[in-house]
């Protein structure tokens, strides 16, 4: 069936000659509590409405809001409400006929929605992420049809260097250079991999995501395979995410009856298609060679690099590696051009970037910003602030692998460069709010256990050196350190960044380094009281 036969099918399913949608959300966050419930509650008070002839009811993925969900939209209205319970549903259909809904409305001019900018997170919310129909519906696939029958493979990867999409997994590296390396390997057997092995603490965007719109992330692998000469992808997602492995099994099913995966997409010669490998949950796996290793039926350790997955990867093939949200990018890059994507950002960070908002904050979710945003507008305008009259003390980013910006930084933009010249980085999203009773000796110590805990153990550097990076902070808040103790914390810092094998051991001390550069006097307190305990006994 061709493309236009497809959108026009589809279009007509969506309408489905009904004026009205319901959207209740059904991502992971809400079902704990009670979104399936909430659904279950909407169909039933629209059976006993008598307005099924003009109302559909639909479950769609995570709204963003998570802290006041679970919610329900109303469209074309765009009415929403938050925190409904399964009690509430009969009122809000009610509303349709003029009476009056019982949960609180929201303001869809709040900040935390009309500061964002959604690229990846566009269709998020607004479709049934188990119905390819509404995605073809929304524009779905047309940005891999276009890039199949109207653009070279060179003008794939020119489009993406020339958009400035840097990768949302880490450091930030280039994407288009990345795709350009893969695509000049001499023919054969390639591979692309979409890393969603997402696990920072706190940290949910993929997960997301993968949820509210996974054909989003198959079209973006298939255009990447296309560019670079790939012909088998693959997803690598934790066990812990079983709501997305099932809509993304289901995603590639669909896609591959509708000739948009599998063998001839589109009816051309190019074929393509993804199988999905499930992590046991190993942080290190986040790490690319450690991530290649698992697909490949081995232990999930980091190696040594040179040589680099684009040169030498899966079973000694060139692969290319990119995250979730890199991946979410691609479709709308390719359908709106280069220029369009190349004028959201800054000059070195373009785009937008996805964070999931935690910590002592009044509004906490997900929330897609423009780069060069800065941190004061996400904390205090999107976030609301902190409860309780407190102030923000700082603001971790990146995770295990980041670090602890002070809040006389907050007027920071938030960008690569920006985030790495004050000790911390991007990571992959995380952004966790600490108020002025934080301790940070204390937030230090909860990363390095994590790092402590979710080391591999193939380096001496990594699998000793946070342990015993731990054992001097515990040592610190027990009150029974010294200066020598303090002395040797920052060496063992410096030791493990420099000479571990790989990025989860080499980005370990940064919560502990940016802590010591800006909070030194927390640590200080802390010998200050062993001393005098010495003095009196």
């Amino acid at each position: 069936m061709e493309l236009t036969e497809l959108v026009e099918l589809a279009e007509k399913e969506r309408n489905n000659q009904k004026s009205i949608r319901i959207h209740c959300c059904t991502s992971t966050g809400c079902q704990a509590s009670e979104s399936l419930e909430v659904k279950k509650a909407m169909e039933d008070a629209l059976k006993e409405s008598g307005l099924e002839a003009d109302v559909q009811i639909v479950g769609v993925g995570c709204m963003g809001f998570c802290g006041r969900g679970p919610m329900v939209e109303v469209e074309p209205n765009g009415i929403h409400y938050e925190k409904v319970t399964p009690e509430d549903a009969p009122s809000i259909i009610e509303a349709l006929k003029g009476g009056e809904a019982k949960p609180v409305q929201g303001d869809p001019n709040h900040p935390f929605f009309s500061r964002q900018l959604k690229i990846v997170r566009e269709f998020s919310g607004k479709i049934d992420p188990e119905k390819i129909g509404e995605y073809i519906a929304v524009g779905g696939y047309r940005a891999l049809h276009h890039a199949i029958y109207d653009l070279t493979p060179e003008e794939v990867v020119a489009e993406i260097t020339k958009s400035g999409l840097r990768g949302r997994g880490g450091a930030g590296y280039p994407t288009g250079l990345k795709w350009a390396t893969v695509a000049k390997m001499p023919p054969g057997q390639k591979y692309v991999i979409c890393n969603a092995d997402e696990g920072d603490p706190g940290a949910f965007m993929d997960r997301s995501v993968l949820e509210s719109d996974p054909h989003r992330i198959l079209e973006g692998m298939a255009i990447a395979g296309y560019a670079v000469g790939a012909t088998q992808g693959y997803i690598y997602v934790r066990a812990e995410y079983p709501l997305a492995i099932t809509r993304l099994q289901k995603a590639i099913q669909q896609a591959k009856r509708q000739s948009m995966l599998g063998s001839r997409i589109f009816g051309s010669s190019i074929n393509f298609n993804i199988d999905i490998r499930v992590g046991a949950g190993a942080f290190v796996c986040g790490e690319e060679t450690a991530l290649i290793a698992s697909i490949g039926g081995g232990r999930g350790n980091p190696r040594p690099r040179p040589p680099y997955p684009a040169v030498s990867g899966l079973w000694d093939c060139p692969t290319l590696i990119n995250n979730v949200e890199t991946l979410g990018n691609i479709a709308p890059i390719i359908r709106n051009g280069a220029d369009w994507y190349n004028q959201i950002g800054t000059e070195k960070s373009k785009g937008t970037k996805i964070f999931s908002l935690t910590g002592k904050i009044r509004n906490n979710g997900l929330i897609e910003v423009p780069m060069g945003i800065t941190l004061r507008e996400i904390v205090e305008e999107m976030g609301g602030g902190i409860p309780g009259g407190l102030q923000v003390k700082a603001v971790q980013t990146g995770g295990p692998s980041g670090g602890c910006i002070p809040a006389q930084f907050l007027d920071t933009p938030v960008d690569y460069e920006s985030l790495t010249k004050l000790g911390s980085m991007m990571g992959s999203g995380g952004m966790v709010v600490m108020d002025e009773n934080t301790s940070m000796v204390q937030v230090a110590q909860f990363y390095m256990e994590f790092c402590r805990g979710e080391t591999c153990g193939k380096c001496i550097p990594c699998r000793v050196g946070t342990v015993q990076m731990y054992q001097l902070l515990t040592k610190l808040l027990n009150k029974q350190a010294t200066p020598a103790d303090l002395e040797k914390l920052k060496q063992l810092c410096d030791m493990v960044r420099a000479t571990s094998l790989c990025g989860l051991g080499m980005t370990a001390p940064n919560p502990v380094t940016s802590t010591l550069q800006y909070f030194e006097s927390e640590y200080l307190e802390l010998l200050q009281t062993t001393n005098a305990k010495v003095a009196v006994h």
